[in-house]
């Protein structure tokens, strides 16, 4: 049974929290000031304390100084309001979690399933780092740049917090990966993690796929759907894409960061729900605004911790590491053991990658199928200055577009994206990755221009 400790200056708010909290399999203990607090952590080392940052004597991050309550007891806030402030007050303290009052029932019931001594996260987290000091990778991410190692600190500093969490890069950088990262390092690694590609839905369906919908609500809606909120529950929701959310669905979703409550199309009810959201997008944050992609009070409430990855061609050092790692991959699932020349890596060392990482995947899987002996030599590799099947090292000479004043974005964004499918002889990698968006997004956008695929293309898989 574990212990909790409630510092709560409202007698008859503790009490209530005490009551629910004893339904739990919970013993606990409640103190009204800094004083009595530190006298039942005296008596008992509690798992959790629900703070009140308000209280008689002083402030309740006065208990932050104690090295052993930080260390043994997880500390979740309890907070009038959910705030941006809130949010970063709890990180930089070392809180896990807070609690809005009236406090939620289910919210709480999902803090203290997952009640997890910061020690132990610690312990996993110095695991991690020794392992990365010696081959390299940290998780399911690989890479010794400096870049990289800054991401891995990120990573370790916000995973144990239930702080939002919103990840910037170009198309192809691992962003997902980052995200899965961060669940997988958080006491949320035992519940869903759930991906959701916002341009790869089509807007007519996205607010069913995402909030759920009642019976009836629409044509064709002859079940009730669970949405990924619900589905979530208790652990990670990652929203990629999240510029290509309709406008009006941003609203809902504010809503949601804020409350903590949502409705399913068609229904009066509001749904609570328990979700740790992380956000990434392959656009500027402030030219999406700018552009009005994205609201601007939903920017200020995804970006509470700010994750930048680093485009491949910006870690060169890393192609290598990356590639063995890649290679390793395809052998032990196709069961044949191949390795690169030194010619091989010293070539995919100094290529570009346009299309990120996930280009440098799909360029080693084609060499492994494409070499005839154990040996990957240069001959199906991008060259210098020559196209690969899915980008070329050397920019391709500058074109122009005149788009008339007074189009509407919506129109000069459909004129871009043919025109730039165009220049780059109708491959859509080169396409998206020219674009800066991802090839599910630009088929998607096609798809609406009433754009049909080459022969020899094939739609990429959701």
């Amino acid at each position: 049974m574990g212990h909790a400790l409630i510092v709560e200056d409202d007698a008859d708010s503790a009490e209530l929290m005490a009551a629910l909290i004893a339904t739990q399999n919970f013993s606990v203990a409640t103190a009204h000031s800094l004083r009595d607090a530190r006298r039942q952590m005296a008596l008992q080392t509690p798992d959790i304390v629900l703070l009140d940052l308000q209280l008689p004597d002083g402030s309740g991050m006065d208990l932050f100084a104690d090295p052993q309550l930080t260390a043994q007891s997880e500390i979740v806030l309890i907070t009038g309001h959910a705030s941006l402030d809130t949010s970063i007050q709890a990180l930089r303290m070392g809180a896990a979690d807070y609690l809005i009052k009236p406090v939620n029932l289910k919210q709480l019931q999902g803090i203290l399933s997952r009640v997890m001594q910061p020690s132990t996260l610690q312990a996993e987290l110095a695991s991690l780092n020794t392992k990365w000091q010696q081959s390299g990778h940290f998780g399911p991410l690989w890479g010794r740049a400096p870049a990289m190692k800054r991401i891995y600190e990120q990573i370790s500093r916000v995973a144990g917090t239930a702080v939002t969490v919103f990840i910037t890069g170009e198309s192809g950088t691992g962003k997902e990966v980052v995200a899965q990262a961060v669940h997988d390092l958080s006491r949320r690694r035992k519940q869903p993690f759930l991906a959701v590609n916002c341009g790869a839905i089509s807007p007519n369906l996205i607010e069913s796929e995402i909030f759920g919908h009642e019976k009836g609500s629409f044509t064709g809606a002859d079940r009730q759907h669970q949405g990924f909120f619900e589905r979530a529950h208790g652990g990670t929701l990652f929203l990629d894409e999240i510029t290509e959310m309709p406008m009006e669905l941003q609203v809902k979703l504010l809503r949601v960061l804020g409350t903590g409550t949502f409705m399913r199309v068609g229904s009066t009810q509001p749904q609570a729900t328990d979700v740790r959201v992380i956000a990434a997008t392959n656009r500027s944050p402030d030219q999406a605004v700018a552009s009005g992609r994205l609201r601007e009070d939903l920017l200020y409430r995804l970006n509470v911790f700010p994750i930048e990855l680093p485009p491949l061609r910006e870690r060169s050092e890393d192609v290598p590491l990356l590639a063995e790692h890649f290679l390793a991959e395809v052998c032990q699932r196709e069961g044949s053991l191949k390795a690169f020349s030194p010619a091989a890596l010293a070539l995919l060392s100094g290529y570009r990658w346009p299309g990120n990482v996930r280009e440098l995947r799909n360029v080693v899987q084609r060499a492994y199928v494409m070499a005839d002996g154990p040996t990957i030599s240069d001959e199906w590799l991008p060259q210098t200055g020559q196209a690969s099947s899915t980008s070329r090292l050397e920019k391709p000479q500058a074109a122009s577009l005149v788009i008339p004043l007074g189009s509407s974005l919506a129109e000069a964004e459909r004129l871009l994206i043919l025109a730039t499918l165009a220049h780059f002889e109708h491959q859509r990698e080169r396409t998206a990755a020219a674009l800066g968006i991802s090839l599910k997004t630009l088929y998607n956008r096609l798809k609406d221009y009433g754009s049909t695929a080459a022969p020899d293309e094939k739609t990429p898989q959701s």
